[in-house]
């Protein structure tokens, strides 16, 4: 805590920089040798820092309490409550991406974060631009488009709009265990999931089979788009 204090004070930085930091004091990976095991230690590095952050910032605001001139404000501790949550949900899907980014950085991939497509859908990465995607003249069997969700349930059926010339679109997740009615349909709507090789234990081997992990999905996108 200490050291995030003395970083940041009591406050949150932008997600980028946080990213940046969990990385920085994290253990010793390499993306080059194992993407889905450096991935999820840098991850696993912010949750804890990030945690721990929050529990000194929120915690002296409880201690404040929500209350003045004897008057309880319940509005207060509503909104307060909201953005807590809303920051812990934001949070996790920019922290994906950061940590993703930066493995596409390592391996000296091109790629656009957030471009634009049909109807002002941004998926979340697109292999090799999005100028690409946006040319008539660049063969679509080479394009990929990645999704990014922390949980999927029903919202991976939004990944399915965002890159209309795409058909076989991929989404990476840290959803376990999704069940094999869900993964049938995902397989029917040319939805390929990816998960980190730690996460596909959760799944039935006739899924794992289908499952692409992290290093499986660089390869993909390197073969399509060699430097």
């Amino acid at each position: 805590l200490q050291i995030l204090l003395d970083k940041f004070g009591a406050s949150f930085p932008s997600t980028r920089v946080f990213s940046a930091f969990a990385r920085e004091t994290a253990m010793a990976v390499s993306s080059k040798d194992d993407p889905d095991h450096a991935f999820m230690t840098w991850v696993e590095q912010e949750e804890i820092l990030f945690r721990t952050l929050e529990r000194h910032i929120v915690g002296e605001r409880i201690t404040e309490g929500f209350a003045a001139n004897n008057i309880v404000d319940v509005d207060g501790f509503i909104h307060f409550s909201l953005q807590v949550q809303n920051r812990r949900k934001s949070r996790v899907g920019y922290a994906l991406e950061n940590h993703l980014e930066q493995i596409f950085i390592e391996h000296n991939m091109t790629y656009t974060r957030g471009g634009k497509t049909e109807n002002k859908s941004k998926p979340d990465f697109m292999f090799p631009s999005i100028d690409a995607y946006h040319d008539e003249l660049f063969p679509v069997e080479k394009l990929t488009m990645l999704g990014v969700k922390s949980t999927c349930k029903e919202r991976w059926r939004q990944v399915l709009a965002e890159a209309a010339r795409i058909k076989d679109k991929h989404l990476f997740t840290l959803e376990p265990g999704i069940s094999t009615n869900q993964t049938t349909e995902m397989r029917a709507k040319k939805l390929q999931l990816v998960l980190p090789q730690q996460l596909h234990e959760t799944y039935t081997d006739t899924q794992r089979s289908w499952l692409m992990n992290l290093d499986s999905l660089l390869s993909l996108v390197k073969e399509r788009h060699p430097k």
